[in-house]
């Protein structure tokens, strides 16, 4: 039985090394950011002693726009104490389609804060005329509308950028119904570069909000949640009620401050990374790439193609990729890859989604 090797094979066989596209979470640190790990100041951070995690706090307030920030160990954590401090039980908040407090944060909203979700427009992104239809009305066997929450950029809907004329309008219209505010700016840094407005200016018009170092600035753990000193200080007893209190944090907290420092103004690179890896994509039979603002690809296949079914073969190629839906494909730029790993990935994809679709490629 005569048997010609694919490309696809051809990768496996020789051992490339995988290019990690998963998530923009899978980073390692750097070399100078693991100095400033080592030499890392610290002390007991629930007693308010850690050096590190003082400083971090002060500068990411201070790059925000907010009077306060406490340091936290995820964004999950983050969104979830702006839910508690801002909402009682039995309250409901907003959000747009395919949020992450309601996909990715395992029902937290209901177990921590007893709130339920309501959804406006479509895609990820609303408007303030999509929120008013969400509001409940005041009479008492209503939810109480609480909370709207938008997340910029937004995951699910490939990393868009939230429109900042419809994120003034929104945190207008919810103001004058007695409703807060709370942005998930996990990757608020990827929105501040690929629009050119400051972070300070996108966070403006909210309350409360999270960011995240680990996701687009590399750090290996930890975000913040920024907003009033009284509601910041609320956050810090929800924080050692769930158990995240950390004690000599500043280990953490000094690789958060290095990515905040050096790692913010190379984020377009990762967007251009993202831009050449959906044009050689496009070019794949089945496979279409929608567009692309930020870091995230999200790539379409004509069924009956299959994610699961590309993604495994992808790995096996060398290449990390993550389905996200029966038919969608989620790919993530960030700063462990080149342009030059972008290109092979898009190969490697490429001939994957051939393999899949049961063509032979010699």
């Amino acid at each position: 039985m005569s048997f010609a090797p694919t490309p696809l094979l051809f990768f496996a066989w020789y051992g490339a090394p995988v290019i990690d596209l998963r998530s923009d979470t899978v980073t390692r640190p750097t070399p100078a950011m693991r100095r400033a790990m080592a030499e890392a100041e610290v002390g007991d951070d629930v007693l308010g002693e850690d050096p590190t995690v003082r400083a971090l706090e002060e500068e990411v307030a201070a790059k925000v726009g907010k009077a306060a920030a406490l340091f936290v160990p995820s964004g999950s954590m983050g969104n979830q104490l702006a839910i508690a401090c801002q909402t009682r039980p039995g309250d409901e908040v907003i959000v747009g389609e395919g949020a992450h407090v309601i996909w990715y944060e395992c029902g937290g909203g209901a177990a921590l804060s007893g709130v339920q979700f309501a959804v406006a427009g479509k895609g990820g992104l609303f408007t303030a005329a999509e929120m008013l239809e969400a509001v409940k009305p005041s009479a008492y066997y209503y939810p109480r509308t609480s909370l709207v929450a938008v997340e910029n950029t937004h995951n699910r809907a490939g990393g868009r950028v939230f429109p900042q004329a419809d994120v003034v309008a929104i945190c207008e219209a919810a103001r004058s119904r007695g409703i807060a505010s709370h942005l998930d700016g996990a990757r608020i840094w990827n929105a501040s570069v690929a629009t050119g407005t400051s972070v300070a200016e996108l966070a403006r018009p909210f309350d409360t909000v999270s960011a995240c170092f680990s996701k687009g600035l590399g750090a290996p753990v930890g975000s913040a949640l920024l907003g009033e000193r009284d509601t910041i200080e609320k956050a810090r007893r929800f924080r050692r009620m769930w158990g995240g209190g950390m004690r000599q944090a500043g280990v953490i907290a000094a690789a958060a401050r290095h990515a905040l420092a050096h790692h913010t103004e190379r984020l377009g690179e990762d967007h251009a990374h993202a831009r050449i890896f959906a044009e050689r994509v496009a070019e794949v039979p089945g496979a279409r790439p929608l567009p692309v603002e930020t870091n995230i690809i999200n790539v379409d296949l004509a069924p009956p193609l299959r994610a699961e079914d590309v993604v495994r073969v992808a790995r096996e190629a060398g290449l990390g990729v993550q389905a996200y839906g029966p038919h969608r494909i989620r790919a993530v730029t960030h700063l462990d890859v080149t342009r030059a790993e972008v290109e092979r990935a898009a190969e490697i994809f490429g001939v994957a989604v051939r393999c899949v679709a049961g063509s032979r490629v010699t």
